[in-house]
């Protein structure tokens, strides 16, 4: 299992030498600094503790406890603190840098984030139910229409799909390819689009689920990155 924190920057398009496009996003993987190591003995599971970015320090912004757990790793303060799923917790100590070597071209991943939030939307456009007619005779076009279940059951049963809050929302996007590493920037490109808005935090890790196999991307043109 491989993990690290990283940033959405945004979506573009590269092109292989062959002509080959492709659609990618572009997530910033700054080194990831191991601020705690939980093992099974301590803490009932295996997982290490991460920060990325660091953090403008003033009596303001930094607690007494997060100031002490990070003198304690002797690391500086981080913006962001996440556990990552390492099983070989043992391999690690505390302020070791986990960086975007980890990951090579042709890589199945998988991408955690929190989606865009869109608010209190209704069932059409929350659910992709079906529009009612459109016809000018018809008043009812975007309603969610009839709930009714007949029978022995009179009544909307927990769980029905309705209107409501859409988004902002942990999403996990499965078996996404890495394209490119560029180790020089600390850049990857993941192939198709991942879950959140530009500069949010997401969590790239190696597909649990894994249906692709790895396999060798076609060599990328030089501009790509620029």
């Amino acid at each position: 299992m491989k993990a690290v924190i990283g940033r959405k920057m945004g979506m573009t398009q590269v092109f292989a030498e062959d002509g080959t496009q492709y659609a990618v996003t572009v997530v910033e993987v700054l080194p990831n600094v191991v601020t705690q190591i939980k093992t099974e003995e301590t803490d009932g599971y295996n997982a290490i503790q991460v920060g990325y970015q660091d953090k403008k320090v003033s009596p303001r912004n930094l607690t007494k406890p997060l100031k002490g757990h990070f003198e304690k790793a002797k690391v500086s303060p981080k913006q962001v603190i996440k556990e990552l799923p390492y099983e070989n917790v043992a391999d690690f100590t505390l302020g070791q840098e986990i960086t975007i070597d980890i990951f090579e071209d042709g890589d199945v991943v998988d991408v955690i984030g929190v989606s865009k939030g869109k608010g209190f939307t209704g069932a059409v456009k929350r659910w992709n139910q079906a529009l009612g007619p459109a016809a000018h005779g018809s008043g009812y076009h975007r309603g969610q229409g009839s709930m009714a279940r007949g029978g022995i059951i009179p009544r909307i049963l927990p769980g029905k799909r309705m209107a409501g809050h859409h988004g902002d929302r942990q999403t996990t996007i499965q078996n996404l390819q890495v394209v490119k590493v560029i180790k020089e920037k600390n850049a990857l490109l993941i192939k198709g689009a991942i879950p959140g808005p530009k500069y949010s935090i997401i969590t790239v890790r190696s597909a649990i689920k894994q249906q692709l196999k790895k396999r060798e991307v076609k060599p990328l043109l030089n501009r790509t990155a620029e």
